[in-house]
Formats: C-alpha cells, sequence, structure tokens
C-alpha cells in the first residue's frame, strides 16, 4: 500500500484511502522564551493535535488567561469596528499580503486610540443628531400651530366685525375663545394658557381622551396630521406623529397635562402668540438646522475617513487577534514544568509528519534567539489514537458521507475507497434515464467550472450542500446517464442508438399484443434494453423480472464485499479468530443461501429455464428432500441444496460458539504473562493510561462477551434476509422513476401536443419542464440518494465497518481566519 508521507494538503497516492494515517503520540519539551513562537509554527504546519494537560485547571487557573482575556478585548473592539464599517457601508479591504509580523502590543495601542476616536465621533454626532431631530419637530410645529393661531386669529377678525356690523348683544356668547379678553369684564377674565408639542399618531386619540377625562373636559385641543413621517429624538427611528395645541385653565390642569404628556411620550415646544415673534423663531430654526446639517455632515465625513483607515488594516489585525488568541490557548493546554522554565506538551501527529514538526521547532528555537532547543520524542501508549484520511477535493465529500455514519477506528478498512464507485451507481441504478442524468450533469458542470468564484462566496444553506457535494453529484450524473442507456430512457422515450430493434410486428395489430406479436429478425440488441419493449403490454412485467433480479445481484455483490472487507480488517490486525469464527461463517452463511440463488438467476437468464425461483427457494427450506421436477435448472441441483442447507446450518452455531471462549482462553495466557511485567515508560502521565488500560484487561466479564456474539449472529441472520429484500428498493425507485417519467411524458406532454392550439402547447411544454425539474430532477434525486445512502450504511457497512473512533483535529490556522466568533 503505498503511503505519501508528504504534507497535509497534497494530492493522495492511490489505496491512501484505505487505511489511515500511521499516528504517533509526541511529546515536545519548550523553553518558555521560544514557547510562542513554537506554537505558531507548529499551527502554521497544522499536523499536530494537542493534548489538554490542564483538563483539572479553570479557565481562569491557567498560565496564559490574562493574554487570552486581553485578546478577548482586542476581539470585542475588532467586532465593533466591524459593526460601525457595516452601518456606514465601508468594506474591509482584502490584505493580499498576509503579514504577520505586526506587533500585538502596538496592535493593542492602535486599536485603544481607534476606538476612543470612534465613540467620540459617535457620541458627538449622536447628540448633533439629536438636537436636529428636535429642532426639526419644532419646525413642524411652529408652522402647524402658526397656521392654527393664524386661521383662528382670521375667523375671530371677521366674527368681531360682523358683529360690529350688525350690533347684536347676544351673539357675544358665540364670540371665539380667545375673543373673550375683549367682551369680558376684566376683573372676571379668566386668563388661558396652551401647550404645545407632537404627539405619536397611533397614541393620538387615546391621549386626547385621556385628557379630556382627566381635566374633566375643560380642556379645548386641535390636532393636525403631519404627512411625512418624522425621526423621534429619542429613539431616533421614523415614526408618524401629531401636532397638538390644547388650551387649559389653570395650573393643576397644566400640571396634569405635563405628566400625560410624559406618560404618552409627547415632545412639548415653546410657542407664541406673537405672529412678530413666530416669525422670527422659524428663522431662527431654519438658520440653526442649516447650520447643525451642515455640521452633522462634516462629522459623518470624518467618520467615514476614520472607518476606512480602519477598513484598510482590518482583516489584518483580525487575523492577527484570532491566531494570537488560537496561540494562547493551545499554550494554556500545556503543562509547566517543575522548574517553570519551560513548557511541557503532548499531541498526536502522523508519523510521516515528524520531521517537519523537529524542523518548526528548530526554526523557532533559533528565530527567539533561545539559548536551548525544544525536545521532541515520541511516547508509547496503548490508547486509541484519532483517525486522519488525507482527502483531495473530489475524495473529500464521500469520505464525509461516511463519516456521517461514524468516524472510521484507527487504521480499519474505510468504506470510502469502494463508496466512490458503489454510491453514485446504486444511486444511478434507481434514477436511470441518461435525459435526466445529462441534466444533472450539466447543473453540476457549472458547480465545477465556478468553483474558485463560488468557493470564495457565501451561499444558501442548500446551495452550499450541494456545493460542497458537487463531486458526488457529478459522478452520480454520469453513473446515471450509463444506466440510462442501459435502460434505454431518455426522458422515458426509447431509442435504437446502438442498432435498429431485433424484433419487428407479425401483423398490424402486434403493438397492442404481448411480445408473441413479435419477430426476431435481427441480431439481439447489443447494449441494454431492446427499444421495443417501450409501449408494448408486456413492457412492465419484463421489466419488473429484469430489475428485480439485478437488484438481488447487486446486493449480494455488496454484502460479499461488506464481509471480504472484514476480512482484510481482521488481517490487518493479526485477528485469527475473526477470520475463522466470523469472516469463513458468514460467508458460507450468505453465498449458501443468496449466493446460491444468485447463481439460479444468472442459469435461468443464460438456459431460458421457466423455472419458478421462489418456489424453489422456499421449498428448499420446507421440504429439502422433494423433488423438483421442472423447476430443475441443472443435474445433481437436490444434493447441491441439500449441501447448501447444511452448510447455512453448520456456520450459525459455528460463528456463535467458539469466539466468546477462545477470547477467554486467551485473555487468560495474556493476563498471566503480564500481570508482573515492568512499565517500560518513563512519562508520570503515561504510565497511568498504560496501567489503567491494564487494569482494564483484567475484568473479562465472560456472559458480557457471549451475549454480545449472540446479538451479533442473529443480527446477522436475519439482516442477510432483511438486508437482500432491502435491495429490492433499486427495483422499486427505479420502476417509479420510469413511471412518473413515462406519466409526464404521456400526460401533459403528448396531451398538449394532441391539441391544435399554441397556447396549450407552450402551457404543457411549461408544465412538463417544472413537472420534470421539480419532481423528477429534484424530489427523486433526494429521494434516490436518501435510498443509496441508507444501503451504504445499513446494508454494506454493518457487515466490517466499526465506526467508533474520532477525527484527528490538529491545531491549524487555516481556518482561523473564516471562523466567526
Amino acid at each position: 500500500m503505498a503511503e505519501s508521507h508528504g504534507g497535509g494538503g497534497g494530492c493522495c497516492p492511490p489505496m491512501d484511502l484505505m487505511r489511515s494515517e500511521p499516528m504517533q503520540l509526541v511529546q515536545v519539551i519548550v523553553p518558555m522564551e521560544s514557547a510562542h513562537l513554537t506554537v505558531s509554527y507548529l499551527g502554521d504546519l497544522g499536523l499536530v493535535q494537542f493534548k489538554d494537560l490542564n483538563s483539572e485547571k479553570s479557565p481562569f487557573q491557567r498560565t496564559y488567561a490574562a493574554q487570552i482575556k486581553r485578546c478577548g478585548e482586542m476581539a470585542r473592539k475588532i467586532r465593533f469596528f466591524k459593526e460601525q464599517m457595516s452601518k456606514a457601508g465601508v468594506t474591509p479591504k482584502e490584505t493580499l499580503d498576509r503579514e504577520n509580523d505586526i506587533d500585538l502590543d502596538d496592535v493593542e495601542v492602535k486599536l485603544e486610540e481607534l476606538e476612543a476616536e470612534l465613540v467620540e465621533i459617535n457620541a458627538n454626532n449622536d447628540k448633533l443628531q439629536r438636537s436636529y431631530n428636535e429642532l426639526m419637530e419644532y419646525k413642524l410645529v411652529l408652522e402647524k400651530a402658526g397656521e392654527f393661531f393664524a386661521s383662528a386669529h382670521r375667523s375671530a377678525t371677521a366674527q368681531q366685525s360682523e358683529i360690529e356690523t350688525e350690533q347684536v348683544g347676544e351673539d357675544l356668547l358665540e364670540a371665539p375663545l380667545l375673543q373673550e379678553e375683549k367682551s369680558v369684564d376684566p376683573t372676571k377674565q379668566v386668563k388661558l394658557g396652551f401647550l404645545t408639542g407632537l404627539v405619536p399618531r397611533e397614541k393620538s386619540m387615546v391621549f386626547e381622551r385621556i385628557l379630556f377625562r382627566a381635566t374633566r373636559g375643560n380642556i379645548f385641543i386641535r390636532q393636525s396630521v403631519i404627512e411625512e413621517s418624522v425621526v423621534d429624538p429619542n429613539s431616533g427611528e421614523k415614526a408618524e406623529k401629531n401636532v397638538f395645541v390644547v388650551f387649559y385653565s389653570g395650573e393643576r390642569a397644566k400640571s396634569k397635562i405635563l405628566k400625560i404628556c410624559e406618560a404618552f411620550g409627547a415632545n412639548r415646544y415653546p410657542f407664541s402668540e406673537d405672529l412678530g415673534k413666530q416669525a422670527q423663531m422659524m428663522t431662527e430654526v431654519s438658520g440653526r438646522l442649516s447650520e447643525l446639517k451642515t455640521t452633522i455632515g462634516a462629522g459623518l465625513d470624518q467618520r467615514n475617513i476614520l472607518l476606512e483607515t480602519i477598513g484598510d488594516k482590518f482583516e489584518q489585525w483580525n487575523l492577527k487577534i484570532r491566531k494570537e488568541k488560537a496561540i494562547y490557548h493551545t499554550l494554556n493546554m500545556l503543562s509547566l514544568d517543575v522548574t517553570k522554565k519551560c513548557l511541557v506538551g503532548e499531541g498526536w501527529s502522523p508519523v510521516f509528519a515528524a520531521t517537519e514538526i523537529q524542523d518548526a521547532l528548530h526554526r523557532a528555537a533559533v528565530d527567539s534567539n533561545s539559548q536551548v532547543g525544544s525536545i521532541f520524542q515520541v511516547l508509547r501508549t496503548k490508547e486509541m489514537p484519532p483517525t486522519f484520511f488525507r482527502t483531495n477535493k473530489f475524495t473529500t465529500a464521500f469520505q464525509e458521507i461516511v463519516d456521517a455514519y461514524g468516524v472510521a477506528k484507527y487504521q480499519e478498512a474505510n468504506p470510502s475507497v469502494f463508496t466512490i464507485v458503489t454510491f453514485p451507481f446504486l444511486f444511478a441504478v434507481m434514477f436511470g434515464d441518461w435525459g435526466h442524468g445529462i441534466c444533472l450533469l450539466l447543473a453540476t458542470m457549472y458547480l465545477i467550472l465556478r468553483e474558485k468564484k463560488l468557493s470564495s462566496q457565501k451561499l444558501g444553506d442548500i446551495m452550499e450542500m450541494a456545493f460542497g457535494g458537487r463531486y458526488v453529484i457529478f459522478m452520480m450524473s454520469l453513473f446515471s446517464i450509463y444506466t440510462g442507456l442501459i435502460y434505454n430512457e431518455f426522458f422515458s422515450i426509447p431509442y435504437p442508438l446502438f442498432a435498429s430493434s431485433a424484433y419487428d410486428c407479425r401483423d398490424v395489430s402486434c403493438s397492442e399484443a404481448t411480445t408473441i406479436g413479435l419477430i426476431k429478425t435481427r441480431d439481439t440488441y447489443p447494449f441494454g434494453v431492446d427499444p421495443v419493449w417501450h409501449g408494448t403490454r408486456s413492457e412492465l412485467p419484463f421489466l419488473n423480472s429484469l430489475k428485480m433480479k439485478m437488484s438481488i445481484l447487486i446486493g449480494v455483490a455488496q454484502m460479499n464485499l461488506g464481509i471480504i472487507m472484514s476480512f482484510f480488517n481482521a488481517k490487518f490486525f493479526k485477528s485469527a479468530v475473526n477470520i475463522w469464527f466470523q469472516f469463513v461463517p458468514q460467508m458460507i452463511f450468505l453465498n449458501c443461501l443468496f449466493g446460491y440463488l444468485s447463481v439460479l438467476i444468472i442459469i435461468k437468464w443464460c438456459t431460458g429455464s421457466q423455472a419458478d425461483l421462489y418456489h424453489v427457494m422456499i421449498y428448499m427450506f420446507l421440504s429439502p428432500m422433494d423433488d423438483l421436477g421442472e423447476n430443475q435448472l441443472f443435474p445433481n441441483q437436490k444434493i447441491v441444496q441439500l449441501t447448501f442447507l447444511f452448510l447455512a446450518l453448520v456456520s450459525v452455531p459455528w460463528m456463535l460458539l467458539p469466539k466468546p471462549f477462545i477470547l477467554k482462553k486467551q485473555h487468560e495466557a495474556r493476563h498471566q504473562g503480564l500481570s508482573y511485567a515492568q512499565l517500560d515508560e518513563t512519562d508520570e502521565s503515561l504510565q497511568v493510561e498504560t496501567n489503567g488500560g491494564g487494569h482494564g484487561h483484567e475484568e473479562f466479564e465472560f456472559s458480557e462477551i457471549f451475549v454480545h456474539q449472540l446479538i451479533h449472529t442473529i443480527e446477522f441472520v436475519l439482516g442477510a434476509v432483511s438486508n437482500t429484500a432491502s435491495y429490492l428498493r433499486l427495483w422499486a425507485l427505479s420502476l417509479a422513476h420510469s413511471e412518473l417519467s413515462s406519466v409526464f411524458y404521456e400526460k401533459v406532454l403528448l396531451m398538449a401536443w394532441g391539441f391544435n392550439n399554441v397556447f396549450i402547447w407552450i402551457v404543457g411544454i411549461l408544465v412538463f419542464i417544472f413537472a420534470t425539474v421539480g419532481v423528477l430532477l429534484v424530489m427523486e434525486t433526494l429521494s434516490a440518494f436518501l435510498h443509496a445512502l441508507r444501503l451504504h450504511w445499513v446494508e454494506y457497512q454493518n457487515k466490517f465497518y466499526e465506526g467508533d473512533g474520532y477525527k484527528f483535529a490538529p491545531f491549524t490556522f487555516t481556518l482561523v481566519g473564516n471562523e466567526d466568533e
């Protein structure tokens, strides 16, 4: 098996995917002065997964807690800048040179200064904006209330002149409220006060009602609607408001009105009855508004210049702070030596990376001018190492499909190697139509050809998923074209692509008849299904028989592959017990029953026999001694069947009984030999682990092992039957896809074509396109994908795959820039 000892990102050599990379537990002892640079270089390398040696300590008790707090504070400032830039519409500039030689202390000072300046500018702008909004409201009050007073004054003047002309004393009672001052005796005169302001429109009716009730009707209120929404000075949000004027009598009424205004969030503004003063105030307000507008504009320009200055260095600072934080988090996982002069770290790394790690340690010692170099050593341990498969952009998606079920145990056979081919193939068996396959291929080619551009963009959830699995869909589409050519279906229409049909009609009524009405006049159709079957009465029985038998053959072949993979696992881990008491009986059991059925199917196809295979398989169990009669497919079939039945029955206790006893015997022998063995390791933490591992072996629960083996045997025996039946979903979904496609073609497209009307043609074509894309290319693709996934996870992987490992998660800076805080 070829192994590549290059860096982590290279393309894998052939079969590199079968077993995970050999891993080793390494220990590094780093002097304090070079610790930061060492971890930084190892982060750039991205091939060490550090273990947390301070797990018993809280985050605040760790060595670099203060530095992490400091980085957190800087990260907060960066987030504040990002928020301000997004509000102002300033985009941070992408830094092409990812220079990391900027000093963190300088960054901290710079961020402090910029934050203080930005906060001050924002505070000033907010204050000016508030004043501007208040003056805008005041201007509206002056306009609307001024109109009201002016109209009142005009009507009062008109009424007074009318009264003087007619000289009717009784009509004095109808003079307006303000005019009463001139008509009433000065000693009995009541001085009316008034308040003006703005109230939110949705509260205006309630406001008026409560004012009326609180003062027992001793008020006079007028409201005027403002057509455009105004910015509220307190909240800074746009709101629809009304200008109000309330006339009242007495101080008690005034205090009540003020409290109600406060409760309703009504902003009050001073107003003079004098028309001259009103004009003067209006002039002053307009002048101040224009001044404020200029000042606010200058302030925003200054703020934008500052934000653009921040934007130039934003990405660089952000990356630096994230890196520093990641470095200090990692340093906190290292334990402090008793001398407090060096840090001790432990972690997993691939065996091939040892040289690169040592180079990084040496460079860090040189670059930090450390007088003492770092020490690198490999530790021996019984702990399970993490699983690390090196993948490329093609194999990553297939590996993720397998990992979604469970991460492979360290160095067990990886199902992804065969999944790359079997997954798209099983999908295509259910989706076989070369027209639909071409549609899928075109959509995927768009994603593949634009992958550089699309990978740097933020896509939606569904699009992100489709883009991540673009090579899986690409393979699925290629296999769909292949199986579509075998089924001879192009949007459910057959084409004689490879040759003319082998059959001709005997007479005119032949198209309505069964295959008896067809005469073979040419050689057999060379590739796939003969197009003449389409549309005949016997099409469905023929294709059902073909696809059902094909599903069983594919299923038995894949289950056999799964059992063969368990043999390679047992051989790799040098487990003779698993070979002789798991692999061998499983192969015998599966192939004596369903392997035999597969052979019968092939014989029946080759000989054209009319034997009933259901009858053969059922009576092989129920009446094994009876004669087969017309169901006999080959000589001595009865003896062969009895032999296979006997072997299948023997293989069940063969699987169940010997393995637990052999494991018990092996454990006793091992325990006797190791009970007083000395430990080779010198590292204290490792001794504890090794002792722990040894202690675990002492407790051998025979009953537990036996029950586990019993469950495993029952599961396999029942699973052999249910899993074979489960592969019939290939037939069912293929049939459903074909029939749906046929219905859309015949009942939509052909029916629309039957009308001599262009409008109906267009509607028919549109309905056909939407039905094909929505149902067949989206829903059916998803359905076939999920069924193929199930066949791999359950029927295939349960034969050999344990999937109880954990992923190798090295400390790396690769993803630091993309992470959200």
